[in-house]
């Protein structure tokens, strides 16, 4: 079966939540969070829940994990993927990956490169399928930058969200 096939198959909405990570940032101020929301819902997707944690180990694992055991089937953080003695988003939740998808953040450090030119080797942006309880979701982590996260879901996360939670699910 080729892809194509592959992504009609797929379901057209799916159900997302969004995690932020900053010690400094509210609702109110949480720009990239909100974007991502804004984007995937103008693209037919459903927003479950958006919550806020501090950039502290513990806090992004718990916000992780309680967003892991709703009815969302992807999980999209922003913030903490830097090289930062504060960013830990990625030691949070790599434990919880049952599988990372390579290609994921290879591209968005290229894209991300031909926008901002060498700074983009500072991105450890990930994706990745997890397996709690038996329940398959995505798991992507973005930078903090309202304009990294625009580009990873136009780019990206969009065209290809509803194909991903099908083939995670097959």
């Amino acid at each position: 079966m080729s892809w194509k096939e592959h992504k009609a198959k797929a379901p057209k909405s799916v159900k997302f939540a969004v995690l932020t990570i900053s010690s400094t940032r509210d609702f109110e101020r949480d720009k990239s969070g909100k974007l991502i929301e804004e984007l995937l819902e103008k693209a037919g997707h459903q927003l479950i829940k958006r919550i806020i944690v501090k950039d502290k180990l513990e806090d992004i694992k718990n916000g992780v994990k309680s967003l892991l055991l709703i009815d969302a089937e992807v999980i999209i953080t922003t913030g903490g993927t830097g090289i930062s003695t504060k960013d830990l988003t990625l030691e949070a939740i790599k434990p919880l990956l049952s599988k990372e998808i390579q290609g994921f953040g290879e591209l968005f450090r290229h894209l991300s490169y031909e926008e901002i030119g060498s700074p983009a080797i500072l991105s450890r942006a990930l994706g990745g399928v997890t397996n709690l309880e038996g329940k398959r979701k995505i798991l992507i982590a973005l930078p903090g930058s309202p304009n990294a996260c625009k580009l990873a879901c136009e780019k990206l996360i969009i065209p290809e969200l509803s194909h991903l939670v099908w083939e995670a699910n097959r």
